[in-house]
């Protein structure tokens, strides 16, 4: 794909325009200045209604554990209404909002993004639970949503436990709670581990290069020497661990960055393209609407639209 000229090339009436973008936000952590930490586990009841804006946090994945209560998740714009026992996953850059319309008691697990990497690497499924948004529901069976209350109780404990081994039980219990949501969602077995593992790390720094680089049009062959491999291996890696092209994925990225401005932010379709790269308004139009089915001023007023009558029920 063709963006064309890079910022240096845009408007001056562009880099002069307000920006509202969405919301990254560093979240709150018990003694962040002093104690070095890498999983958190906070424990809400009984607040009643409660709402978040669109937001996200490039730092920390989250898994949040409605064990009772019911609401509607802002997910990049669509609704996902949600009622526990339930689990919310959601991963880094997400952007999403959340409506409690009853909530009782929910438990909110904050990994740290490196953390969280060296977590996924054990297992391709942790990869694909991850890659993105998702609701999981924990009612089929009353059995289910004890053992992951239960789960997440002794996770809490282990983490604000000071006992010897403690970092060792804390890795295992969050290992045992993603296993258990990799397990709900049916997400399929690798067949070759060993293969499968290396595809995994290769996919997964295919993506931080994307999120590094994907507003400057780098062609493929930049990104597979910056990993050191080949095309036909980068290629294989991505059709084998994401079951998409790297093509496809870079498509995605700026895809998913386009949405969240037109959603969320007040910049105008062609102050959008400059921003991620397009010299030209007309051909990241045709770009957008080749990938989404629709031009990106349609999305912007159906979503927006959806939104509002969204906050207005």
């Amino acid at each position: 794909m063709t963006h064309g000229a890079l910022a240096k090339y845009q408007p001056t009436s562009v880099l002069k325009a307000k920006r509202t973008t969405v919301p990254k936000v560093r979240l709150y952590v018990e003694h962040l200045e002093t104690k070095h930490w890498f999983v958190h586990v906070g424990h809400v009841t009984d607040r009643g209604r409660w709402r978040t804006e669109p937001h996200a946090h490039p730092a920390y994945g989250q898994v949040i554990f409605v064990r009772s209560g019911r609401g509607v998740m802002n997910l990049e714009g669509s609704s996902v209404p949600f009622e526990g026992p339930c689990a919310l996953l959601l991963p880094t850059e997400c952007v999403h909002g959340l409506d409690y319309e009853v909530d009782v008691d929910r438990w909110v697990v904050t990994i740290e993004v490196a953390y969280l990497t060296q977590i996924n690497a054990k297992l391709r499924e942790f990869i694909s639970l991850w890659s993105s948004a998702r609701m999981i529901p924990l009612s089929y069976s009353a059995e289910t949503g004890l053992e992951f209350y239960n789960l997440i109780n002794h996770l809490k404990q282990e983490v604000e436990s000071e006992a010897v081994g403690h970092v060792v039980g804390t890795e295992a219990l969050l290992t045992s709670l993603l296993l258990m949501l990799v397990r709900e969602t049916r997400l399929e077995r690798a067949s070759s581990e060993a293969a499968v593992r290396n595809d995994i790390r290769q996919v997964d720094r295919f993506r931080k290069l994307i999120d590094e680089h994907y507003r400057e049009n780098l062609p493929l062959q930049d990104y597979a020497s910056m990993m050191a491999v080949s095309l036909v291996q980068l290629r294989a890696a991505c059709a084998s661990a994401s079951e998409q092209s790297p093509t496809k994925m870079i498509h995605a990225r700026i895809i998913a960055e386009a949405k969240r401005h037109l959603i969320f932010g007040d910049m105008s379709v062609e102050q959008i393209a400059f921003w991620l790269g397009f010299a030209d308004a007309a051909y990241f139009t045709r770009f957008f609407r080749r990938e989404v089915g629709e031009a990106p001023s349609h999305f912007r007023v159906a979503a927006r639209h959806q939104s509002h009558r969204r906050v207005l029920s």
